[in-house]
């Protein structure tokens, strides 16, 4: 394990899903809503495009806080808040950063955020992990 320490910047992940993402996801999760899965529907209803799972996003905050702090391991991942603010899209860098929070002995606490460009789809996402 990295010694972490309050202020310490964790590894930013970074994934540009690809335009079957959220076909594959759609089986994984059992969500199949049209506005993941149809681009005209989704436009019909006011979105740009199909839009990515926020589970899939959610999912990719927890990855950044495992893999950023526990070397890899996801066991260590307690605890997981966020707050989905925006829309992901298909075939766009989404990047997850973190920062250090608290460390207190083997707990500690990431404050996260993902963001497509400008487009900050999670915002206040915090993990606690036991290491």
């Amino acid at each position: 394990m990295a010694d972490l320490n309050p202020g310490d910047a964790i590894p930013a992940l970074k994934v540009t899903p690809d335009k079957y993402l959220p076909y594959r996801y759609a089986g994984a999760s059992g969500d199949f809503n049209p506005i993941h899965l149809d681009q005209d529907f989704a436009k019909s209803v006011g979105l740009p495009s199909n839009i990515l799972h926020g589970l899939y996003s959610m999912g990719l905050v927890a990855k950044a806080a495992a893999v950023g702090t526990a070397a890899g391991d996801p066991r260590a991942l307690k605890k997981l808040t966020v707050q989905f603010r925006g829309m992901g899209l298909p075939e766009q860098e989404v990047e997850v950063t973190g920062t250090v929070k608290e460390v207190d002995g083997d707990r500690v606490v990431v404050d996260l955020e993902a963001v497509q460009g400008d487009n900050r789809i999670i915002r206040n996402g915090q993990a606690e992990l036991e290491l």
